[in-house]
């Protein structure tokens, strides 16, 4: 009976920190709006946030909350998701950059393939992303302008989240990474 116990203790601790090593996320099937490459710009008399001028995609992707779309009198309402990036530039500087993941969108009504959604300002988070435009590499990605992005580390999660878990969000294979 002790023996018993002891190794239930043991599987329950050890599931409990196997689910505790990254969060879980959610995929779903919708329209959503993708920032990997959307510039920002401040929005007046909202210090710490930008709004961020997403592209507008429908198909599966990857979030921490459920996916949402919903008509307003302002235009469809949807959610910043993430979807598989092939190539970044990792940056090292403290340059603030927006996080857009899971924020707000709403739709431009007179064309349907944006949106704009506002997102909070952070720095100081270690190493992020930027993704180019076309997947080509700038050298001043990391030194101009607000974009939105992710930590490494929250890119990293994400993207072993899809390679452990049957999706039907394709991780990819290999990620080009081009250092500042």
């Amino acid at each position: 009976m002790k023996f018993s116990l002891v190794a239930l203790f043991a599987v329950l601790v050890l599931d409990g920190a196997a689910n505790a090593a990254g969060p879980d996320f959610i995929i779903c099937k919708s329209t959503y709006a993708l920032c990997t490459t959307a510039p920002c710009s401040p929005i007046p008399g909202s210090p710490g946030m930008v709004s961020c001028k997403c592209g507008v995609l429908t198909g599966y992707s990857v979030g921490s909350k459920e996916c949402e779309e919903k008509n307003t009198p302002e235009g469809l309402q949807l959610r910043s998701r993430y979807y598989p990036i092939k190539s970044y530039a990792r940056c090292s500087n403290s340059r603030p950059w927006a996080w857009c993941l899971d924020s707000p969108c709403i739709a431009d009504k007179t064309d349907s393939a944006q949106a704009a959604c506002k997102c909070s300002v952070v720095s100081d988070k270690g190493a992020y992303v930027i993704v180019n435009n076309a997947g080509k590499y700038d050298k001043s990605s990391c030194t101009t302008g607000m974009y939105s992005s992710a930590s490494v580390i929250d890119s990293n999660q994400l993207i072993d989240y899809l390679r452990t878990h049957k999706t039907k969000v394709p991780a990819p294979a290999h990620i080009k990474v081009y250092k500042e």
